[in-house]
């Protein structure tokens, strides 16, 4: 971020550092984060459990509550509401502050946010363990929970909000991206947990599920993740976005296309010709939106390339924005109907939604936590080698993974294709489900390393301050 910078509506750093005190709430950040690779660990057991259910050993088996249906569930709903939902808010209540030069609208609204949060998604977990999960993917919390968190979203939207609107000048992108995200985060919500629970049924709730899935994906956490990368590249790499033009086309882009591409998941299927056909449009015009936003990165970083290797948080948003594009391309190939036609249903489908969640979202969070914990606790990693493991097992699980997946859901379409018996497809899936197991335990290893060098270093950080407040 350049210091003279106000003209694209950014403070200057001088700004920022003065009054940063003021304006960060930095325990309530650790809190959302801690909070988040909690719920990380709840959804990576899950994700353990269900590898081991399609190797054959389920050491669980006798459990109605620990049965793979159940925990699949868990698995995606802690990543979504618990791992992803927390980091964002732990990164939102850095960013809009430091952006804005205004504190949030209440502290105490602040904290009392985060506690409501953690309770809508304990709840949501007890609830589907109990059996009482609605039947709409990423929509599965109990009926009696979807008011609770639609309110909570709301006030989100409020507390954020105020510091953005009391603005004068022109808005960075970051923050177009953080308004547009509360307002179709809310929608998206209600969208998906009332209406196919209340006033639609049958292929109508089909296209409302599936417009759902894929709009909490693209409404709700690509506007945020892609407006914190807006701030923290600038920042990490010293200098201005490339084209602050072609951040306004990728913004507008993804309003006017994204919403409709979900149903590209529901071709072949009871959902209407104009609908598949109009999702495959959209599809197709965001692939052009997203690399408009792929260059305006890769212009920011032309001339310190270096940085993915010397600076940690860059390496991992610069891979996670790698496999974005890829994922995304992915999905031009998927849409059509052709391709769609082999793949639908396979686990092609698992291995493109794990590179998304894990391969760009998560990583992401992780290059905001690697720079963001040592400022929070005052210290340095305490170990540089940790921190490498971590990225390392991390990048090169989620890579195996979803070329594993991806490879063996071709090959599961084409035992369905040729009608051989069921059993033939799981015998032959059982390689890539092996190599599934492996990956994830990789990635798992990787969460650990951090977790320990995480440990350590607040440590460390409780350590330093004993000796400069002379007590030690």
């Amino acid at each position: 971020m350049s210091t003279d910078s106000t003209s694209s509506g950014l403070p200057t750093e001088a700004d920022v550092a003065a009054q940063h005190g003021d304006l960060v709430i930095e325990r309530l950040v650790y809190w959302y984060f801690i909070a988040a690779i909690g719920y990380l660990f709840v959804s990576m057991s899950g994700g353990l459990m269900m590898a081991l259910q399609l190797v054959q050993w389920n050491p669980l088996h006798d459990s109605e509550y620990l049965s793979p249906g159940r925990w699949r569930m868990v698995h995606t709903n802690a990543i979504a509401y618990g791992f992803i939902a927390n980091s964002f808010l732990g990164a939102l209540h850095w960013a809009i502050p430091r952006l804005t030069l205004k504190p949030v609208l209440d502290k105490r609204l602040s904290y009392f946010i985060f506690f409501a949060w953690q309770v809508v998604v304990l709840a949501t977990a007890v609830g589907i363990v109990m059996g009482q999960a609605q039947g709409v993917e990423w929509g599965e919390t109990p009926v009696w929970i979807d008011p609770l968190a639609l309110a909570g979203l709301a006030l989100v939207a409020v507390n954020f909000m105020a510091p953005i609107i009391q603005m004068k000048g022109p808005l960075y992108v970051t923050l177009w991206y953080f308004m547009a995200a509360f307002v179709w985060t809310f929608l998206t919500y209600a969208m998906g947990n009332f209406v196919p629970q209340y006033f639609v049924s049958g292929t109508s709730a089909g296209v409302i599920a599936g417009l759902f899935i894929h709009d909490l994906v693209g409404l709700f956490v690509t506007p945020l993740a892609w407006g914190l990368m807006y701030y923290f590249v600038p920042i990490l790499l010293k200098k201005p976005i490339w084209s602050h033009g072609l951040s306004i086309v990728g913004f507008w882009g993804l309003a006017f296309f994204y919403p409709l591409q979900g149903i590209h998941h529901f071709l072949y299927t009871a959902t209407p010709d104009f609908l598949e056909y109009g999702a495959v449009i959209s599809t197709i015009a965001v692939e052009f939106v997203v690399t408009t936003v792929v260059i305006n990165f890769f212009g920011t970083i032309w001339g310190s390339g270096r940085a993915v290797v010397t600076n940690l948080p860059i390496r991992w948003f610069y891979t996670g924005m790698v496999l974005y594009f890829v994922t995304c391309a992915q999905c031009a190939l998927q849409v059509t109907h052709t391709f769609q036609k082999l793949i639908h249903y396979t686990d092609w489908v698992v291995g493109h939604a794990h590179l998304v969640m894990f391969g760009v979202f998560s990583m992401w969070f992780f290059g905001m936590m690697t720079y963001l914990f040592p400022r929070l606790l005052k210290t340095s990693w305490y170990s540089r080698s940790l921190c490498e493991w971590h990225f390392w097992l991390s990048a090169g699980g989620i890579v195996v993974m979803f070329l594993d997946l991806s490879l063996g859901g071709m090959f599961q379409g084409y035992f369905w294709a040729s009608l051989q018996p069921w059993d033939v497809s799981i015998e032959g899936s059982q390689p890539f489900w092996v190599t599934r197991l492996f990956a994830g335990l990789a990635i798992i290893s990787g969460q650990l390393a951090f977790v320990y060098n995480l440990w350590k270093t607040w440590r460390l950080s409780k350590k330093n301050a004993k000796t400069s407040n002379g007590v030690a």
